[in-house]
């Protein structure tokens, strides 16, 4: 604005080329358009975010009488996104809460905390469930090399993924002697429920997609998409391990707490149908890791599969 419209074209095609070069050796760098990049990155995570604070350092300059710097967001191909429509605006809802920062941030943790005293008044028990989840979700994330922001979104995740049963009546929440049919499938709404819930507040659209497969099976009996394998994002998977090991655990309406390496063997037992095998795992060698534990031998699970990460930036 302040030195004209071809100094800006001279200084973005200055950083675009910065950036192709910060990224030739694990990627591709693409100008979107106006002044927003993306970037494609082959590799693991923690190779990834090296890359990207190189991405961010070349679409940084300054001088005489101007600053220029980059926000950013990045996103875990397939794990949180199947699609390039999805992975773009998960990139870009990012990248605004990284631009707006600390007060971003608070909002995100405002709203957060709203829904949670919403779960503590209507269901108590539910509410401690939900903590426990999360603590659990977040000790296998970083097992799994889950860091920053896909692990802050994680355990908000975790804490949340039940928020829809807010709008499902006592009776068949509390229901001991068993659900009709009709009953069943309306409590199953409840991931979608809390999607929309989740959705209406935009620095939480990340976690509104993790509650909605919250619930899908690795074998595609879940709900609500009948998503397979790595089809369902790998937050979903772990949060989805963690509520059922911590429901087994608990004293429910419908069923008694069973004990902890009863739980552990039945994670098991459905490693490769219920829940992903990667995961189990992970769980496994997480609860042996804690003082008094014991490891339970655990089944041959799969590898993680190679991840990419998509990295968008507007000066």
């Amino acid at each position: 604005d302040s030195f004209g419209h071809m100094a800006g074209d001279v200084l973005l095609s200055h950083l675009g080329h910065r950036l192709a070069d910060a990224v030739s050796s694990c990627g591709e760098a693409y100008r979107l358009g106006g002044d927003e990049f993306c970037v494609l990155l082959r590799g693991t995570p923690p190779h990834a975010r090296l890359i990207i604070g190189s991405a961010s350092t070349a679409l940084s300059a300054s001088g005489e009488g101007f600053r220029v710097s980059a926000s950013f967001g990045h996103v875990i191909v397939p794990d949180e996104a199947q699609t390039s429509t999805r992975a773009l605006r998960m990139a870009d809802d990012r990248m605004y809460a990284h631009k707006g920062g600390t007060r971003a941030a608070s909002a995100r943790q405002q709203t957060h905390d709203v829904l949670l005293t919403v779960l503590r008044e209507r269901q108590p028990d539910l509410h401690e469930h939900l903590a426990e989840v999360g603590r659990l979700a977040a000790a296998v994330g970083r097992r799994m090399n889950i860091e920053g922001e896909q692990l802050d979104e994680l355990v908000r995740a975790a804490n949340l993924h039940d928020v829809g049963k807010a709008a499902i009546p006592d009776e068949i929440i509390n229901n001991v002697k068993g659900l009709s049919d009709r009953e069943r499938a309306f409590l199953r709404r409840h991931t979608i429920i809390g999607e929309r819930i989740l959705s209406s507040a935009p620095a939480l659209g990340p976690v509104a997609a993790l509650v909605r497969s919250s619930h899908e099976h690795w074998d595609g009996s879940g709900y609500p998409d009948g998503l397979i394998g790595e089809a369902i994002p790998l937050g979903a998977r772990i949060i989805g391990v963690c509520d059922a090991f911590q429901a087994m655990v608990s004293k429910r309406p419908y069923a008694p707490a069973t004990s902890d390496e009863h739980a552990i063997a039945e994670l098991q037992r459905n490693a490769g149908s219920q829940f992903d095998p990667s995961v189990v795992k992970a769980f496994i060698d997480e609860w042996g890791a804690r003082p008094g534990e014991a490891t339970p031998a655990a089944p041959a699970a799969a590898g993680s599969p190679l991840l990419s990460l998509p990295f968008a930036s507007r000066t």
